[in-house]
């Protein structure tokens, strides 16, 4: 399974199991194995790097597995191989995003003139509440 010019995916790191759906579909819901189960052995993948592999465990949350599997269940259609390919083309995407490496956060501080700014309304804002309160000398 190809992912990009670079990274493809051999035959053995992908797993295919067909189940049957839930929800609506008629008798053909209880005769027809529709819903796939894709599992992408992915620790194990000698055609990602480590880098990827972490990112692609974030991404994929729960569908990571204790084994370093990621497990996608499709059961969106009536049709097996649409929802093959479903399946196969979610997990192509899950991998795409794993490949971008996230831009660095740099460090940035407040410039003093903001902090010069604040602190002038704070006071501004400060003196109109006190100018309001009596003194708790009515007359």
């Amino acid at each position: 399974m190809r992912i990009t010019e670079d990274i493809e995916l051999q035959d053995w790191e992908l797993t295919e199991h067909f189940v049957r759906a839930s929800g609506p579909g008629g008798q053909n819901v209880n005769k027809v194995a529709t819903a796939v189960e894709l599992r992408f052995e992915a620790a194990r993948s000698p055609s990602l790097t480590d880098p990827v592999k972490r990112r692609l465990q974030r991404i994929a949350g729960q569908r990571w597995t204790k084994e370093g599997a990621v497990v996608i269940q499709v059961s969106d259609t009536r049709s097996q191989a649409r929802n093959r390919e479903i399946a196969r083309e979610r997990l192509a995407e899950m991998i795409r995003r794993a490949l971008v490496k996230p831009k660095p956060r740099r460090k940035t501080r407040v410039p003093l003139g903001q902090k010069r700014k604040r602190l002038e309304q704070k006071k501004r804002r400060s003196t109109v509440k006190a100018l309001r309160r009596s003194d708790g000398d009515a007359d």
